[in-house]
């Protein structure tokens, strides 16, 4: 979770108030999170913006969202192994989208996991230890080489009955960029996009960066953070073991599956943060490194233009991509850079 630095304990950096702010706040839901657009500008239309924004939240929910046998997700998981389905250009494009991030973490991204993401029911009231045999027939349906694309007449085919796909991992991020261009066109010119702990951060406050405090994912205060970043124009998303999961016999478990166990990763990882212009990118590059692991996540950081990162251990160590090490303020001093 990314919280504006004003909720950060930090007395070194000067915090927003909400009396110097004069902002226009929106509250809005899309796929299970909470969304609050803070609006930075005394030109826009409260109101009017409010409508716009709501509606644009709502006809992505519509598309994207698992929860309603109508979306256009739901439609492609129903008729899987069956036949196409044609679908509007976000989901297609959204879809493709992912089959990039899928490729550079060799299938352990995967929209495709939606069948072990459903038996784990993590985050859910239905949450448990599944069987291994219905992890193995979960596995089992899980390929993104088996998603077809018809760009004629933008249709999706999952080939294999049983199939099933979860935007969970990115689709915050798409409805963040979005949101964002919505607000560019009305003219607004800056603005402060909390998707559910997804940050992105429109322009300037007064002429200065503003400050964007990163979650203490270990303290039980959501209101702590570890360290700092300033800049504008960004976006800044975090995926960590502390946003959902349960302990069950005494065992921990997270929401962020394993494409190749279909159990929780275990690689050492706490949280992941990925800095970069693009919301998209960064959500669906937060949970691709965290699955591939602290050498490879940060090598796979170290060759993306314009994408920087962190990675942060189970014992407080903190890897940073080369772009991040000038940018980046640890205030709490239990976390070590390692790099």
């Amino acid at each position: 979770m990314i919280l504006n630095i004003s909720a950060c304990a930090s007395n070194k950096t000067t915090q927003i108030t909400k009396a110097q702010e004069k902002t226009i706040q929106g509250q809005h839901f899309f796929l299970n999170s909470m969304l609050t657009v803070n609006i930075l500008d005394d030109r826009a239309d409260k109101e009017e913006l409010n409508k716009k924004i709501s509606q644009l939240v709502q006809d992505y929910e519509e598309k994207f969202t698992t929860k309603s046998d109508t979306s256009e997700v739901s439609k492609i998981s129903q008729s899987a192994g069956k036949s196409s389905v044609k679908v509007s250009n976000s989901t297609y494009e959204l879809i493709q989208e992912s089959i990039k991030y899928s490729e550079l973490s060799d299938g352990a991204f995967d929209v495709t996991i939606q069948p072990l993401n459903a038996i784990w029911g993590i985050g859910t009231e239905n949450e448990n230890v599944p069987s291994q045999k219905n992890i193995d027939k979960a596995l089992n349906l899980i390929d993104y080489k088996k998603i077809e694309f018809n760009d004629a007449d933008k249709s999706i085919f999952l080939k294999n009955q049983g199939m099933s796909i979860d935007l969970g991992a990115i689709a915050k991020g798409y409805v963040t960029d979005k949101i964002i261009e919505l607000l560019k066109q009305n003219d607004v010119s800056s603005a402060i996009i909390n998707m559910g702990g997804n940050i992105y951060v429109l322009g300037n406050k007064n002429g200065q960066d503003y400050k964007v405090g990163i979650r203490d994912g270990f303290s039980k205060d959501p209101s702590q953070c570890f360290c700092i970043y300033k800049g504008q124009n960004i976006s800044v998303v975090t995926s960590g073991v502390y946003e959902r999961n349960f302990t069950k016999d005494g065992k921990f478990y997270h929401h962020i599956l394993s494409t190749k166990d279909g159990y929780p990763i275990k690689n050492g990882i706490y949280a992941t943060s990925i800095i970069c212009k693009n919301s998209t990118v960064s959500d669906a590059m937060s949970t691709t490194v965290f699955t591939l692991g602290i050498e490879k996540g940060m090598q796979l950081l170290e060759n993306m233009d314009g994408v920087e990162g962190m990675i942060i251990t189970n014992d407080k160590k903190v890897y940073l991509s080369s772009g991040l090490k000038d940018k980046i303020e640890i205030t709490n001093k239990e976390y070590q850079v390692q790099n």
